[in-house]
Parts: C-alpha cells; sequence; structure tokens
C-alpha cells in the first residue's frame, strides 16, 4: 500500500481535473440570486440571508484570536500562517456573504467568494501538512491559496468578457473535499481530531444541501430559508474548524503529545 498511495492520490487528482476540462467552460446562472427568501426587514433587504452570517463574525474573531495566541511557537512559516490565513477567512467571509445577500449578483458574489478560498484551500493544506508530510503540506500552501484567489478574479474576468468559467472554483470548493478521506484513508495518523475533519465535511455536506434546497425549505418552513439555514449550520463546521486547529496546534507545539486531545 505504501508505494501506491501517491499514485492513488495523483490518479484522483487526474481524474477531478479531467472531468473538469472535460467539460465546457460553466457560467455562474443568474437563477442563483435569486433566493427563496427576500423579506426586507429592519431597513435591510434579503434580512435573514444576511443577518445569519453573523455567527462567523464572532468565530473568525475567535479564530484570529486562537491563530495569533501560540503563533511564534508553531514551528514554521506555513504552520504558522495556516491558522492565521483560515481564520482570516471566516472572519472576512461574514462580511463579504453580508455584501452579496445585501444585494446579490455577480459583481457583489466575488466578495463572498473570496474569503471562501483563504478557508478552503489552508485547511486542504493542513491535511498535506499533517498527514502527506511536511515538506509537500509547505509547497502545497504557497501554490493553493494564491491559487484560490485566481479561481475567483478568473471567473470574474471571464465573466466580464462574457464566457464565465467557474471550473477552477469547482476545484477549490470540492476537490478538497474529494480528495479528504483518500488522504485520511492512505495516510493514517494516531490522532484524536480525525474526528473532527469528519464531523467538518460531514456538516459542510448538510450545508450544501440545505443550499440546494433553498425553496422548498423555505416553503416547508415559512420562517427561515434553505439558504438562511446553510449559513447558520455552515457555522457549526467552522466550529469544529477551529476545535481542530486548536488540536493540530498542540501535536506541533507538544509532539510528545500528539495523540492527545485539548
Amino acid at each position: 500500500m505504501n508505494k501506491y498511495r501517491y499514485l492513488i492520490i495523483l490518479s484522483v487528482f487526474i481524474v477531478f481535473v479531467g472531468i473538469l476540462l472535460y467539460l465546457d467552460p460553466v457560467p455562474q446562472d443568474l437563477n442563483y440570486h435569486d433566493f427563496a427568501d427576500q423579506r426586507y426587514q429592519f431597513g435591510v433587504p434579503n434580512f435573514w440571508d444576511v443577518m445569519s452570517n453573523v455567527p462567523m463574525f464572532f468565530l473568525g474573531s475567535y479564530g484570529l484570536y486562537l491563530s495569533l495566541r501560540n503563533f511564534s511557537l508553531r514551528p514554521d512559516i506555513v504552520a504558522k500562517l495556516i491558522p492565521l490565513i483560515l481564520c482570516l477567512g471566516i472572519f472576512t467571509a461574514c462580511f463579504g456573504s453580508m455584501y452579496y445577500h445585501w444585494a446579490p449578483d455577480n459583481n457583489t458574489l466575488v466578495w463572498d467568494r473570496l474569503p471562501m478560498t483563504l478557508m478552503f484551500m489552508p485547511i486542504f493544506s493542513l491535511l498535506l501538512y499533517d498527514f502527506v508530510g511536511k515538506r509537500v503540506g509547505q509547497y502545497a500552501f504557497w501554490i493553493l491559496v494564491p491559487f484560490g484567489v485566481f479561481s475567483i478574479y478568473y471567473w470574474q474576468y471571464t465573466e466580464s468578457i462574457g464566457q464565465g468559467d467557474l471550473r477552477f472554483y469547482v476545484f477549490v470548493q470540492f476537490f478538497p473535499m474529494v480528495i479528504a478521506p483518500f488522504i485520511l484513508w492512505l495516510f493514517p495518523k494516531k490522532t484524536t481530531y480525525v474526528k473532527y475533519i469528519v464531523y467538518i465535511l460531514a456538516w459542510y455536506v448538510v450545508a450544501k444541501l440545505c443550499e440546494q434546497y433553498d425553496d422548498a425549505i423555505f416553503d416547508a418552513l415559512g420562517f427561515w430559508s434553505g439558504h438562511t439555514i446553510k449559513h447558520l449550520v455552515g457555522a457549526i463546521s467552522l466550529y469544529y474548524i477551529l476545535k481542530l486547529i486548536v488540536a493540530w496546534e498542540k501535536t506541533l507545539i507538544q509532539p510528545s503529545s500528539a495523540s492527545i486531545e485539548q
């Protein structure tokens, strides 16, 4: 298994990228901006879709505190920056998503998605750093974080010339989810924080399902839409990301206690 595990990871990457390249360019569906709950309350348009981002403010603020608390004790620059960029992404996603949902269109959607890349790519880099190898994670961080940002501006540019293409962003958002189970399987590590990775993935899947069934959930509940619940469920996933950061940091600062949870 050991000599084949890198080949398996590479094969999954090639298949995923191959499918994206096979597909025609994917423009943004403008119906995406037509959310189920468009109620105007307290002077705020799309009130609940806007205000359901508030938990991210508190999670992001606390995350920034956690990422700076032991900044100097983490062993290298990538280990220092992964939690910082990740939590900066959470914090700024609150404002980016609020801005977008205040006036949903392709231009404001840029500021919703840009902070998301600052979450997806650092957490992916963390998995590579801690499970596949420190050097792999270091190289990946310097490639993936700029690539995530690039994917948004590439999409924005292609939309501006009438040939919108979301394929790079699809990779940024979904490939880490696809490859994470393979990493956990092929590079097993004796640590209790693996459960947080599972919780993060599970709650994120639930959030995406709520997003997909935005109208149906609003019709059923009447008070909250699927997209509003997506934000709240997503906050649960972010909570476990903070738990993961603390547990991961413990393994970096106290290697002998790598399997001991906080």
